[in-house]
């Protein structure tokens, strides 16, 4: 390893105080990517600034149209909870087979979201539901706040406070899973509501995006068949050793299939 300035902080306003006198900072919430990214030397902040100890960044509360999570709420504690369970039950299941235990109990939905991680499951749900990202200085667009692989539309010093899901008990999530870590190869989020079908696609291209074609096919025909018919650009799609771009445009339309027949 080598050295760095580590800081526990209790407040969003100590944090961002800190990343901002700081030469090359990042701030950590569960560690599930930062710490084996430093141990492989492919990331060597000056500070790292944890933000773990920060109480107004836990927690899950509802209202009639939405549920909000904080940014530190874990996967174990999103799957486990019974007012996700009730508002979005795809949401829970989702949570519930992130990675294995350990990673679910210490890894977080908002350094999940910050992170995009190509292969990550919340960015689906993020878009899919229409999801409103909070910040300590706006709040954003799930539909925006995605511009690339790991790349996303925060500013260096601003920080999740919390994410605003809209309720949405017709839902489903479909992942083609690596078998060993459960990362999403590809992982498709529907949601069929009065408004019509929102898809959100991850694993398949540089990060996760709205699965717009599919979403007209099936506004027209809501039924599997109707995803047979849909062409994706497979030179967008991700290619490497688990799967090709060509092989991968197929599982996105087979997730699809399989989401929509859980939601008739």
């Amino acid at each position: 390893m080598y050295n760095f300035s580590y800081e526990k902080v209790d407040s969003v306003d100590e944090a961002v105080k800190l990343m901002k006198g700081a030469e090359d900072g990042k701030f950590l919430a569960g560690g599930q990517t930062m710490l084996p990214t430093m141990k492989h030397r492919l990331a060597g902040p000056s500070d790292l600034i944890d933000l773990g100890g920060i109480k107004e960044l836990r927690g899950i509360s509802s209202d009639e149209n939405s549920v909000t999570i904080g940014a530190m709420v874990t996967h174990a504690t999103v799957a486990s909870s019974n007012e996700v369970k009730k508002a979005i039950p795809a949401l829970a299941k989702l949570a519930g087979n992130i990675g294995d235990p350990a990673v679910r109990n210490r890894g977080t939905i908002g350094g999940s979201i910050a992170n995009n991680d190509p292969a990550a499951d919340y960015p689906a749900a993020v878009i899919a539901l229409g999801a409103k990202i909070v910040t300590n200085k706006r709040e954003l667009s799930g539909d925006d706040f995605f511009t690339g692989m790991f790349e996303t539309a925060l500013d260096d010093d601003e920080i999740i406070t919390s994410i605003k899901f809209s309720k949405a008990t017709t839902a489903a999530y479909m992942k083609f899973e690596n078998p060993a870590s459960r990362y999403a190869i590809v992982g498709v989020f529907l949601v069929k509501s009065a408004d019509g079908v929102r898809i959100g696609v991850t694993g398949a291209t540089s990060c996760a995006h709205r699965g717009l074609r599919l979403e007209e096919a099936l506004i027209e025909n809501f039924s599997p068949d109707s995803v047979d018919g849909v062409n994706l650009p497979v030179e967008k799609m991700n290619s490497d050793i688990h799967a090709s771009a060509e092989y991968r445009a197929h599982l996105v339309k087979v997730m699809t299939k399989r989401a929509v027949q859980a939601c008739i």
